[in-house]
């Protein structure tokens, strides 16, 4: 390991080193993360768990929607929860509505949207804008998520192509389910989801990301709500995931680390 490597791992070690108060296997810290996050996160918990001696309790959650696992859905019910890890521009409403501590929240990844198939199904283009719209109108089928990346889809990508109304009665918002599973079991022929969350679904084919013209950056980021159980546990595990320690384990996720 090179020099400057090994500084960037020590760099990572030392901010798990902070004070926190630490959360036992009966008092555990609680984590809600979006899907974007998900691969990276079950990566990197354990060692989280190992370093620092928390127990972690792991729970999922869409960033936005009307499910009932939505993350401020949790929060709106009186769930208490230790770190949020969700699109930020989500996060940030939850900070103006008192919800989350302002001076906690840290970007951790920036993420882009992918198309995926069925496994084994032709490849239709999708690297220029005109070969995407041919793509959807060829489409008999279409799912998008409901959270971040679904919303921009119906909203602003199928209008921006000039597509809205030719994707009403064979386009839908998949909630509460991966859109990768969707296109798995061959229920829409094209998956348009966060490269994140179609990257660990098997049965698929990953076509690529939108092509950079049409392409939404999300940022993932993390925060603490202000009525967390253990809030500086909760900071120590930002520090974590923000670290150079956490970073190859978000590049494998299909996420790009913030500052990179």
């Amino acid at each position: 390991m090179s020099r400057r490597a090994l500084l960037r791992l020590a760099a990572g070690l030392l901010l798990l080193a902070a004070p926190a108060a630490a959360a036992r296997a009966d008092d555990p810290l609680r984590v809600v993360s979006s899907g974007g996050f998900a691969a990276a996160w079950r990566s990197l918990a354990p060692e989280f768990e190992r370093q620092t001696g928390d127990h972690l309790l792991l729970a999922w959650g869409p960033s936005m929607g009307a499910t009932a696992d939505a993350i401020p859905n949790r929060l709106a019910r009186g769930e208490r929860d230790d770190v949020l890890i969700m699109v930020g521009a989500a996060l940030d409403r939850l900070i103006r509505a008192g919800k989350v501590a302002a001076d906690s929240r840290v970007d951790l990844a920036d993420s882009v949207i992918g198309v995926a198939v069925r496994h084994g199904a032709a490849h239709p283009d999708i690297t220029s804008p005109a070969a995407l719209r041919a793509a959807l109108l060829a489409a008999k089928s279409v799912a998008y998520s409901d959270s971040a990346s679904g919303v921009y889809v119906r909203d602003v990508l199928f209008v921006r192509l000039g597509i809205a109304a030719a994707m009403q009665g064979r386009a839908r918002m998949i909630p509460a389910e991966p859109v990768g599973a969707v296109v798995a079991r061959g229920a829409a022929e094209l998956g348009f989801q966060q490269i994140s969350e179609l990257q660990p679904v098997a049965g698929i084919d990953l076509l690529g990301p939108l092509p950079e013209a049409l392409q939404k950056h999300t940022v993932f980021a993390a925060g603490v709500p202000t009525d967390a159980p253990h809030p500086d546990a909760g900071r120590a595990l930002i520090r974590f995931l923000a670290s150079p320690a956490a970073r190859p384990a978000i590049v494998a996720s299909g996420l790009v680390p913030m500052g990179q």
